[in-house]
C-alpha cells in the first residue's frame, strides 16, 4: 500500500487513488479543479469560490476553521486536503483519527510547487500537474526586478495587521523586488500608524482579504500618509498558492508597471 508523506511530516496510506476528496483550503480547491479532479471533489468550504460555477455545485462542509463534522462524515471522503495556516490544529487532528488527511505548509514558491507535484502524484494526475507547475515557474521567471519600493501590506483593520517574515505574502513581495518594511517582524503582527510612519514606506497595499479593504479605507489611509501611494490589491494574488499563481505573476507585473509612476 503506497505511503504519502505531507509537508508537515504526516504520513497516510492509500491503496487506490482517492475518489472522494474534501478540500478545506480555497486555493487548493481551485488547484484540484485545474488538475482535472472535478468528478472526485465531493466537499469544499464555504470560502472555496473558484471556479465559481463548479464550486456552487459541490457540498459545503463549513469554514476553514469551523468544520461541519456530520457533513464531512456523510460524504465518506477517502482523502481530505488541508493547510497548516488555514486550518486549526485541533480540528485537523480530530479528522486525522477518522480519515486520511494530507496537509500543506507553504511559505515560498518552492513550497507551493512541491505541494502541487505531491498532490499530482497522490491523485495520479502527474502529467497535468507537472505541466501546470512548469507554466507557473515560467511566468514567475519572466517577472522583472524593479525599483526596491518600501512596502507595507495590510491584511486587517482594528487593529491594523500586516504581513511580515515567514508568510507567503512576504515571499511574493520579495519576488517582485520590493522591500517589506515589516520584514523584521514575524508572521502577522499588529502595528500602529506611528510605527508605519517611522519606517517611511513608499507604498501601502490594502488587501481584499481577509479584511475586505475598500476605497473608504484607502481615503482614510491617505489622510495619515498624504505623501505615500495607497493601493487596493487583490489578496488572492498574494496569498493563494495553487494554480492562481499563474495569474498572480501577471498581476504583480502589472503592479510593478503601475508603481513606476510613483
Amino acid at each position: 500500500m503506497p505511503t504519502f508523506t505531507d509537508q508537515m511530516g504526516y504520513s497516510i496510506e492509500l491503496d487506490t487513488p482517492p475518489k472522494r476528496i474534501v478540500s478545506l483550503v480555497p486555493s487548493q480547491t481551485e488547484l484540484l479543479f485545474d488538475m482535472g479532479l472535478e468528478e472526485k471533489i465531493v466537499g469544499i468550504t464555504k470560502f472555496c469560490i473558484h471556479p465559481i460555477e463548479k464550486c456552487k455545485k459541490v457540498a459545503k462542509v463549513g469554514g476553514t476553521k469551523d468544520f461541519k463534522w456530520d457533513r464531512i462524515a456523510g460524504l465518506k471522503p477517502d482523502l481530505i486536503i488541508g493547510n497548516k495556516e488555514e486550518n486549526e490544529q485541533q480540528g485537523i487532528q480530530a479528522l486525522q483519527k477518522r480519515f486520511p488527511v494530507w496537509m500543506s505548509d507553504i511559505s515560498t514558491l518552492t513550497d507551493a510547487y512541491n505541494m502541487m507535484l505531491q498532490l499530482g502524484e497522490l491523485t495520479e494526475t502527474e502529467d497535468k500537474t507537472i505541466e501546470l507547475v512548469a507554466e507557473i515557474q515560467q511566468a514567475w521567471s519572466l517577472l522583472p526586478k524593479t525599483k526596491p519600493f518600501k512596502v507595507a501590506y495590510f491584511i486587517w483593520q482594528n487593529p491594523y495587521m500586516v504581513a511580515a517574515t515567514g508568510t507567503f505574502i512576504n515571499h511574493l513581495i520579495q519576488q517582485a523586488g520590493w522591500i517589506n518594511i515589516f520584514a523584521h517582524k514575524s508572521r502577522y503582527p499588529t502595528v500602529t500608524i506611528n510605527e508605519v510612519k517611522a519606517l517611511k514606506p513608499d507604498v501601502l497595499f490594502l488587501s481584499s482579504e481577509p479584511f475586505p479593504f475598500k476605497e473608504k479605507q484607502v481615503q482614510e489611509m491617505r489622510t495619515f500618509f498624504p505623501e505615500v501611494s495607497v493601493q487596493l490589491v487583490d489578496g488572492e494574488m498574494f496569498s493563494w498558492y495553487g494554480s492562481r499563481l499563474l495569474h498572480a505573476a501577471i498581476y504583480i507585473h502589472t503592479l510593478q508597471e503601475k508603481m513606476k509612476r510613483y
